[in-house]
């Protein structure tokens, strides 16, 4: 049988045509940001940082400037080549935009100049170590909204001077973060009028028996406190180590906060902490104790909405993920909007940088407004990509409900 084509049909059929052109055009406005960070040792940490970055882009409907945007896990596992196999799918990714790094600063450290080389714009939540933000090359493409080693250790030491500790022992993960950690803490003694009472360095993977042996070596050297740089893994050995030991010769921790990225707080209950003296760097906000304001709030809610593991503000298990990777989100937004989008990844990403440097508008975040967060990059401005400062920072516990406990100078 023949069908006989109507002025009718021919209308259908362009109408049909053109929108359904007119949807492949619209699903190309897409991009990507991924996630490269440890979702297997450090889970807590990495899940954080995608809740933050979810709930920033839930405020606007996961849409910037007229592009959809999704968010995409790259899990490296702590390991550096794994995480430089991320950075190449990011290469050959048109749709990817930008990386968020995760809690360790190793991965970032060892492909520093690969990223710079290649122009992967990094935005980094969490990692800590000093040089990761501090470029030899030409061009500089990562920018940190977290605590900055080149201070961590000024503040640390700061607070454990204001305790009274006078003969400080550093035990330190042997990674780069580690040794960055050495220089600033060392220098920070140094300008107290104190001499280091001894380094020890351990890699990771140590057993308890090691631990112990390290532990005791500390005592033995007159120290009495101990700074401690390293991850939840080795954190919850050396403190099961710390709670074996004597109750005469345990000694005060004041940690860097690697510790809160894991299951540390379910690790070593409240029994078990109620035997160690553990106190560890944070930035000042919690959603936990203080009286949130309305716009604190109703992220919370907005967290809550989007994300069902999430009912009550305990849920949220690393609360420094996920208030750095929001804070950062939300000035990416009005980075991304001064800037507009093109379409095409390197123009746009070039733009966004050159607009995170300049940013014309404060950005209200969680920690604080942000009022020009970033400048330009110099060998005289080492600190141009650092969003916070030692201003920002604080100690903290874990309570008896394995909440992260913010303390305030005065409260000790």
């Amino acid at each position: 049988m023949i069908k006989i084509q109507t002025p009718f049909t021919y209308y259908f059929l362009y109408m049909s045509l053109f929108l359904f052109c007119g949807q492949s055009i619209s699903a190309e406005k897409k991009y990507s940001l991924y996630i490269d960070a440890d979702f297997t040792g450090t889970k807590a940490s990495s899940q954080s940082i995608q809740q933050g970055i979810n709930t920033a882009l839930a405020e606007v409907n996961y849409e910037i400037s007229g592009f959809t945007f999704d968010v995409i896990i790259k899990d490296h596992r702590a390991n550096s080549l794994r995480s430089k196999k991320n950075l190449d799918s990011y290469l050959q990714d048109e749709t990817a935009l930008l990386i968020f790094s995760g809690l360790h600063s190793p991965p970032l450290l060892s492909n520093k100049a690969f990223i710079n080389r290649q122009g992967i714009l990094i935005l980094d939540p969490w990692a800590a170590a000093g040089p990761i933000t501090r470029s030899n090359q030409k061009d500089n493409w990562i920018f940190r909204l977290s605590i900055d080693d080149s201070n961590a250790g000024t503040y640390i030491v700061k607070r454990a001077m204001e305790e009274g500790f006078e003969n400080l022992y550093l035990l330190l993960e042997d990674t780069g973060w580690g040794k960055s950690n050495e220089r600033t803490m060392s220098r920070a003694l140094k300008s107290h009028g104190l001499k280091v009472t001894g380094i020890s360095w351990f890699n990771w993977g140590l057993g308890k028996n090691q631990a112990k042996l390290i532990l005791r070596n500390i005592k033995q050297a007159g120290a009495d406190g101990i700074l401690f740089v390293g991850n939840t893994p080795e954190g919850k050995v050396f403190s099961r180590a710390m709670i074996d030991l004597p109750k005469s010769i345990r000694l005060p921790i004041r940690s860097h906060w690697g510790i809160t990225g894991g299951d540390f707080h379910q690790a070593i209950d409240k029994e078990q902490r109620a035997n160690l003296d553990l106190q560890f760097i944070q930035t000042n906000f919690s959603f936990l104790h203080r009286e949130l304001s309305t716009f604190a709030n109703s992220v919370f809610d907005t967290a809550k909405k989007h994300h069902k593991e999430i009912i009550n503000k305990s849920d949220i298990k690393a609360h420094t993920g996920f208030v750095h990777s929001y804070d950062l989100t939300k000035i990416l937004i009005a980075a991304i909007r001064q800037a507009g989008l093109s379409g095409d990844r390197n123009t746009d990403k070039l733009a966004i940088r050159n607009a995170l440097v300049d940013l014309q508008s404060p950005v209200r975040g969680l920690l604080k407004v942000y009022d020009k967060p970033f400048s330009r990059y110099s060998s005289s401005n080492l600190d141009a990509h650092e969003a916070l400062a030692i201003d920002d920072y604080t100690m903290g516990y874990f309570g008896s409900d394995n909440e992260v406990v913010l303390i305030q100078p005065n409260q000790e």
